[in-house]
């Protein structure tokens, strides 16, 4: 993605520092993720829901009702039926909680009076999404059976974790460049935070 992302990115907008710099550091990130790799966790592969995020539940008032199960529409469809390990979908989730983050930040710069935009929120939005991403995955752990597919070893689950977020924020960046500029840099911003712990 970060390839393809040179030649979708819109030409008729300002450039974005944010993407400019995960561009700017591609060889690395694809080093990171290739460190992550070398040593696999053992985790099941399962037929996973592959575009997984707030979007796709639902609450009908008694009940939460997750949605659109043919996976991530710019996967082929051999692709989408591949087995993979469950963490993809915890990982769409935690980027969600982060777009969701973003989203109330596009809106202070838009609704807020003053100079400083959303920049006086960013530390609670930070600290928001951090939250409900641990609560997310806490409450995750908790349901009986899931052990099953998860690596045994629990210290595999935060590297693992750590590949599959990033990829998810990978294959965000051409989605955003093509049908969503004004939201760019939030998939720049998570990778930056995935891998770096910036942004």
């Amino acid at each position: 993605s970060l390839m393809r992302l040179r030649f979708r990115q819109p030409r008729d907008t300002s450039a974005s520092a944010t993407v400019d710099e995960v561009l700017r550091r591609e060889r690395d990130v694809q080093e990171r993720l290739r460190s992550l790799v070398t040593a696999p966790a053992a985790a099941q592969r399962v037929r996973v829901h592959g575009d997984y995020h707030l979007g796709q539940v639902l609450w009908t008032g008694k009940d939460i009702v997750i949605i659109d199960f043919e996976g991530e529409p710019a996967r082929s469809l051999g692709q989408r039926r591949l087995k993979r390990p469950a963490v993809l979908d915890l990982a769409g989730m935690v980027r969600s909680f982060h777009y969701a983050s973003r989203a109330a930040a596009m809106v202070a710069d838009r609704d807020l009076v003053g100079p400083h935009g959303h920049r006086e929120l960013e530390p609670w939005l930070f600290s928001w999404y951090r939250w409900v991403s641990a609560a997310f995955l806490r409450a995750y752990l908790e349901v009986p059976g899931v052990e099953c597919l998860l690596p045994a070893d629990r210290g595999e689950l935060p590297p693992l974790l750590d590949f599959v977020v990033p990829e998810k924020y990978d294959c965000q960046l051409g989605y955003e460049a093509n049908a969503r500029p004004v939201c760019i840099d939030t998939p720049a911003l998570g990778i930056h935070r995935a891998l770096y712990g910036e942004g």
